[in-house]
């Protein structure tokens, strides 16, 4: 039989491994951050705060979303619905009247802006809808089926003939 090579194991190596791996768990269990009254761990960056900013901002994609600016990730089509983009839209106008003078002139600038912005994109999306249906290039349907415009549907759209 030919020499075989000896293997040779550092155990040496392989305390000082996990010595460092232990010392990392005990690392990452001291930032991890303490379960609330209800027993629950908050998800990563939960203890960032949310920013009005942000409101205005998932409002506003919403908005866009069903103004067909976003395609469907399911379908890969944009799906317009002009009563859901306008319910976003008044979401953001009452926003506006019931917090006016309690946000700061950046906020108030920048939920004006988007209003506006969000307003014009909407008539001209509406005009565009307008003529495509009169030209017979598409056609108002309800989508999701039975009972569709209810709560935890889809909502009305459109659809090419």
């Amino acid at each position: 039989m030919p020499d075989e090579p000896k293997l040779i194991i550092d155990t040496d190596w392989k305390s000082q491994a996990q010595a460092e791996k232990d010392r990392l768990d005990q690392a990452a269990a001291a930032k991890k951050p303490k379960p609330s009254v209800a027993g629950e761990v908050p998800a990563a960056g939960e203890d960032e705060k949310v920013r009005f900013e942000d409101v205005v901002a998932l409002l506003a994609s919403q908005s866009l979303s069903y103004l067909g600016y976003f395609p469907d990730p399911r379908t890969g089509q944009a799906v317009v619905s002009l009563e859901y983009a306008k319910l976003h839209i008044d979401m953001l106008g009452v926003m506006e009247e019931k917090t006016k003078g309690n946000l700061t002139e950046t906020e108030s600038a920048a939920l004006t802006r988007t209003l506006s912005e969000l307003r014009m994109a909407f008539v001209e999306v509406q005009a565009a809808v307008s003529k495509a249906v009169q030209e017979g290039r598409i056609k108002p349907r309800t989508m999701g089926g039975p009972g569709a415009g209810g709560i935890g549907s889809a909502g009305p759209g459109l659809s090419t003939p």
